[in-house]
């Protein structure tokens, strides 16, 4: 695709780094005419940012504040802005990229008013029930519907989210119309780090607090570990409800000095600074016997692919659907959801010192399949966009 000529839309909810502003640091480092960010407020932020960029240059920017919020109907809010911004701009934009449904909803409409000439749906997460109410559901799984179908093309973040589609949702898969496009890392923006310099006892967290995310049974495996490793430490940064629970776990455990609460690291060389001195990471999701409530199950957990980056060794669940390519790849644990299980993959891995070092140097090979501009590349490549005119 001849890049200078053509225009594009990047529509998405946004809280921290994800695939949405990958894509849209991929196409300005791709020199576009022109690229459109519009970045929506997510929970409890209230910002909207809209950024257009000119020959690799921010041309324009502008941030708004939602002063109120009105709960479920401020993501219809949001598909009238995405679409009044564009509107207004009174010129035709070649690419659309609507992450998540509504904002694809609003791209289609953009199309059919010859705005845009070709929609891509970047489904970045599915799961079959979203909402406890049927209604917000039957509303949600219309407009994948109309979007998965209506779009020129779909890229999917993992191969489950169009299973899912067609098990639950009967919408056929096509492998031509949706395509993969996992998770990726900018590598070379990663520090990596001598073996000699690795902080060997320090285990790492990174992400939101749930209850699903498996952190208190690190806590409860804790002082088996320190009866076998008694400089281990264990470093959580994010943060989220199920804080102050695990909090007082800690205190009732009785190890304070073992664990630290970071909070959310904004600034991406600290966190990858974290992630490069420590030992290795955990990613303990929840296993569900019932699909149709599981985001994981569907998703490309972002984490996964910084840990590898950043040369973490993972000790996860067998629920994301790579979780067995990481272990075959000698660069990750699978464990059971449990203590036990846990603690055992801890210790393996801080005791021995050489399985260590070479999962280390196993994960930053794997990283490499999962550079973004490979990924992004391909992506084009395989789904036509580079020929579409």
């Amino acid at each position: 695709m001849n890049f200078e000529e053509k225009k594009f839309i990047i529509a998405t909810h946004q809280m921290v780094y994800g695939a949405p502003q990958a894509l849209k640091d991929y196409l300005i480092q791709e020199n576009t005419k022109e690229t459109v960010f519009i970045g929506l407020p997510f929970h409890e932020q209230r910002m909207t940012f809209f950024e257009v960029y000119k020959e690799k240059k921010k041309f324009f920017s502008k941030l708004s504040s939602r002063k109120f919020s009105f709960g479920f109907l401020d993501y219809f809010l949001d598909f009238f802005t995405v679409f009044y911004l564009i509107f207004k701009q009174n010129h035709k934009y070649d690419f659309f990229f609507g992450v998540d449904g509504l904002n694809c909803l609003a791209g289609l409409l953009l199309k059919k008013m010859n705005r845009v000439n070709h929609v891509v749906f970047y489904s970045i997460d599915f799961v079959p029930v979203r909402f406890d109410s049927k209604i917000l559901n039957c509303i949600f799984h219309t407009i994948e519907k109309i979007c998965v179908n209506k779009s020129d093309l779909v890229w999917n973040v993992s191969p489950r989210i169009a299973e899912g589609r067609k098990q639950f949702l009967q919408i056929p898969n096509d492998p031509t119309h949706q395509i993969v496009v996992p998770i990726g890392v900018w590598n070379k923006n990663i520090r990596k780090r001598d073996f000699k310099d690795v902080k060997k006892h320090q285990l790492l967290f990174v992400g939101h607090l749930l209850k699903k995310q498996g952190v208190q049974l690190v806590l409860d495996t804790i002082p088996a570990i320190v009866r076998k490793i008694p400089d281990f430490k264990f470093f959580i940064v994010g943060g989220g409800e199920y804080e102050s629970v695990l909090r007082e776990k800690i205190k009732k455990l009785q190890i304070e000095k073992y664990v630290y609460f970071v909070g959310w690291i904004r600034e991406r060389e600290k966190l990858d600074d974290m992630m490069s001195e420590s030992a290795c990471a955990i990613a303990i999701y929840k296993p569900e016997k019932e699909k149709l409530y599981n985001f994981t199950y569907y998703s490309d957990p972002t984490k996964l692919k910084d840990y590898l980056s950043a040369g973490l060794p993972i000790i996860l669940t067998n629920v994301p659907y790579n979780a067995g390519q990481i272990q075959s790849k000698k660069c990750g644990i699978i464990v059971s959801y449990s203590k036990d299980s846990i603690g055992r993959a801890v210790i393996e891995l801080m005791e021995n010192l050489e399985k260590l070092k070479n999962f280390r140097l196993n994960a930053l090979e794997a990283a490499k399949e999962f550079e973004w501009n490979k990924i992004f590349y391909q992506a084009f490549e395989e789904s036509g966009l580079s020929y579409a005119e």
